[in-house]
C-alpha cells in the first residue's frame, strides 16, 4: 500500500538521524577534557616563636632590679611583649590570607564552595581578630617600652640622688659623724663632728657655721638676697644687691677689718648650678702708670723690712722662715708681690691669734691625722716668681681695660653676657692661687682633711670641675701645720674664685700705695697716677655692717651652746 511504504521510509530516516546524533554526542563526550580536580587548601606556616634575650640552651636568669643610683640599661627596658605583638599581627594577616584562599576555592566548587566561602569568611574574621589581638599586643609592647623609659628616668633620678649622697660623703671626709637636732630660734639643723667629738659644722635654715682644723670659725648667713659672712668676732663682710646694668647684676660688699669699713663691687653670674661673684674695678689708672708698673725700672732700689714697717712685728718674726722679702726691687711687680704676700701673712697670723693660739706658737695640728707639713719650709724663689708673673698678667689686663676715650671713660668695657660665663678661676691662664683665708680641704682619694691658711700657694691641676664643682690642685707652698707641699687636694671652684678676687683686690690696694707714696720713703717716682672711672661707680659702705656681724656672731654662739648641751652622737 502506498501509505505503508511512505511510513516505512519516514521511520528509516528518523532512525538514521537519531543514530547520527548519538554518534556525534558520544564523540564530543570522549574528546571533552575532564573536570579539574579540587585544589588542596594552602598550608599556613606557623608563627615563629618569640625570641628571648637568652641563647638556646642557656638558662634564663631572673632579671634583677637595679640598685639605687644605677641607670637601668636601655636594652633591658623593652620587654618581650613588643616582639610578640608584631608576630601575632603577622599571624593574623596569614590567617586572613587563608580565609581569602578558602573563599576562592568555595567559588570553584559551587554550593560546597559557597560553604567554604562562608568558612573562609569566618576564618578571615578570625584572622582580623588575630590582627587586632596582634595590634593589642603591639600596644602592650609599646606600653612596656614606655614603662622601660619610665624606669630609665627613675634610674636617672636615682643617679642624681647618688651624686647627692656622694657629695655628702665628701662633706663627711675625715671620718665625721652627723646628727639631726632642732635649735631654738633657728630650726632643724644638721650637726657634724670630727673624730674625738670636736664640732665641725652646723647647717640650719640659711645659717652655716664651720670650725676650721686650726680652730677658726666662719659663719655665713643667706637670707632675702643678702649675705653676711664672718671670719672673726669683728671681721667679715655684708653683701647686698647693688644695681643691674646691661643685663648684668652687681653686688656690693662692705668689708669690716680691724675696725675699718670699705666697700667693693662684684658681678654675679651662674655656672654649673652655682652662683659666682667676680671682682669689678671701680676705677683704673692712666695707661702710663700701668706701663711704669709693668716694665723693669731704670735702676733697682733697696727697700728693707724697716722701710716696709715690718721690723719687730710679731707676724714677721713668726713667719720669718717661710717668707723672706726681696732685698732689692727691680720692678713694681716684684714690690707688689712682697706687698701682697706680707698682707696675707699678717691675716694668717691674726686669724691664729683670734683662734686662741699663743703668739709665736705654731698652729695646733688637726685631730684628723691628715697630710700636714711637719716642718716650716721657706717659700721658694720659683714660687715667688710665679706670683710675680701673675701680678704682671693682671697689670697688663688692667692697662688694656684702661684705654681712655675723650670722655674720660674706658673704651673697652666687658662685652654683654652671652651664654654661660666661665669663672675666671677656670681660665687657662689662671693656674697659681694664693690662699686668702683659712680653708679646710680634703684629698681626692681617701678624703683625708688638712687645712690651708692665708699665704699658702696652690696650682690648679684640672680644668673641668666634677659634679660638686671641685677641681684638683697641688699645694705648691705651705706653712707648718698646713697641707703638706706637693699634696694634691680637692678645692671648690667657688673658693678658687674668691682667691682670685682677693688677689685683684690686694693688687689694687698695692697700686694705690705706690701711687699715693710716689717718691716717698724710698719709693721711686710714679708717672701719671691719675684715675678714670671703672665699670661701675664705687658704692658707699653700709653703716650698719659692723653691727650685723656682731649680731650674727651672737646668734652663732647661742646655736653652738644648744648643740654642746646635746653633745656629739654616742656621748
Amino acid at each position: 500500500m502506498p501509505n505503508n511504504g511512505l511510513l516505512e521510509r519516514s521511520a528509516a530516516v528518523l532512525v538514521l538521524i537519531i543514530s547520527s546524533a548519538l554518534a556525534w554526542g558520544g564523540q564530543n563526550k570522549a574528546s571533552a577534557p575532564p573536570p579539574p580536580p579540587p585544589r588542596p587548601a594552602p598550608q599556613v606556616k606557623a608563627a615563629p616563636p618569640a625570641r628571648t634575650a637568652q641563647k638556646p640552651g642557656r638558662p634564663v636568669q631572673q632579671q634583677r632590679r637595679p640598685a639605687q643610683g644605677q641607670v637601668r640599661p636601655l636594652g633591658g627596658n623593652v620587654r618581650p611583649g613588643v616582639g610578640q605583638g608584631n608576630q601575632q599581627g603577622g599571624r593574623g594577616n596569614q590567617l586572613g590570607s587563608r580565609g581569602n584562599q578558602q573563599g576562592g576555592q568555595g567559588n570553584q566548587l559551587g554550593n560546597r564552595g559557597n560553604q567554604q566561602l562562608g568558612r573562609g569568611n569566618q576564618q578571615l574574621g578570625r584572622g582580623n581578630q588575630q590582627v587586632g589581638r596582634g595590634n593589642q599586643q603591639l600596644g602592650r609592647g609599646n606600653q612596656q617600652l614606655g614603662r622601660g623609659n619610665q624606669q630609665l628616668g627613675r634610674g636617672n633620678q636615682q643617679f642624681g640622688r647618688g651624686n647627692q649622697q656622694f657629695g655628702r660623703g665628701n662633706e663627711m671626709a675625715g671620718g665625721r659623724t652627723t646628727q639631726s637636732m632642732n635649735i631654738r630660734g633657728v630650726g632643724p639643723a644638721q650637726v657634724s663632728y670630727r673624730p674625738g667629738g670636736g664640732l665641725a659644722s652646723i647647717h640650719a635654715n640659711g645659717l652655716n657655721i664651720n670650725h676650721g682644723l686650726h680652730g677658726g670659725r666662719t659663719i655665713v648667713t643667706e637670707r632675702n638676697g643678702r649675705t653676711i659672712a664672718s671670719t672673726g668676732p669683728h671681721d667679715g663682710y655684708v653683701q647686698r644687691p647693688y644695681f643691674n646694668r646691661g643685663g648684668r647684676s652687681y653686688y656690693q660688699r662692705t668689708y669690716v677689718r680691724d675696725g675699718r669699713s670699705y666697700s667693693r663691687v662684684y658681678r654675679g653670674y651662674d655656672y654649673g648650678g652655682r652662683h659666682y661673684f667676680g671682682y669689678v674695678h671701680d676705677h683704673y689708672y692712666h695707661p702710663g702708670f700701668y706701663f711704669w708698673a709693668y716694665h723693669p725700672w731704670a735702676r733697682p732700689f733697696y727697700y728693707g723690712p724697716a722701710a716696709w714697717g715690718w721690723a719687730g712685728a710679731p707676724w714677721f718674726r713668726f713667719y720669718g722662715v717661710y717668707f723672706t722679702p726681696y732685698p732689692m726691687y727691680a720692678s713694681a711687680s716684684l714690690w707688689l708681690t712682697d706687698y701682697m704676700i706680707a698682707a696675707d701673712m699678717q691675716a694668717a697670723y691674726q686669724a691664729g691669734v683670734e683662734a686662741g693660739q699663743a703668739q709665736g706658737a705654731p698652729p695646733q695640728p688637726p685631730p684628723s691625722g691628715g697630710p700636714e707639713a711637719t716642718a716650716q719650709t721657706p717659700m721658694s724663689p720659683e714660687i715667688k716668681q710665679a706670683i710675680a708673673d701673675e701680678v704682671q698678667q693682671q697689670l697688663a689686663a688692667q692697662q688694656q681695660a684702661a684705654t681712655v676715650n675723650p670722655q674720660g671713660g674706658p673704651t673697652n668695657p666687658p662685652p654683654p653676657p652671652s651664654g654661660a660665663q666661665v669663672p675666671e678661676a677656670l681660665s687657662p691662664s689662671e693656674r697659681v692661687f694664693v690662699v686668702a683665708s683659712n680653708l679646710d680641704v680634703a684629698t681626692p682619694e681617701g678624703g683625708q682633711e688638712c687645712g690651708l691658711t692665708a699665704g699658702d700657694v696652690l696650682m690648679r691641676l684640672t680644668d673641668q670641675p666634677d659634679y660638686n664643682q671641685n677641681v684638683n690642685a697641688s699645694v705648691q707652698s705651705s706653712k707648718k701645720g698646713d697641707c703638706a707641699s706637693g699634696q694634691t687636694v680637692a678645692v671648690s671652684v667657688q673658693d678658687l674664685q674668691e682667691m682670685h678676687n682677693h688677689f685683684q683686690e690686694q693688687l689694687d690696694s698695692g697700686l694705690k700705695t705706690l701711687a699715693d707714696n710716689s717718691g716717698k720713703g724710698g719709693l721711686p717716682n710714679a708717672p701719671d697716677t691719675g684715675t678714670t672711672s671703672g665699670e661701675v661707680p664705687a658704692p658707699v659702705p653700709d653703716a650698719g655692717a659692723a653691727d650685723q656681724l656682731v649680731a650674727q656672731n651672737g646668734q652663732a654662739d647661742q646655736a653652738e651652746s644648744q648643740v654642746q648641751q646635746g653633745g656629739p652622737p654616742g656621748s
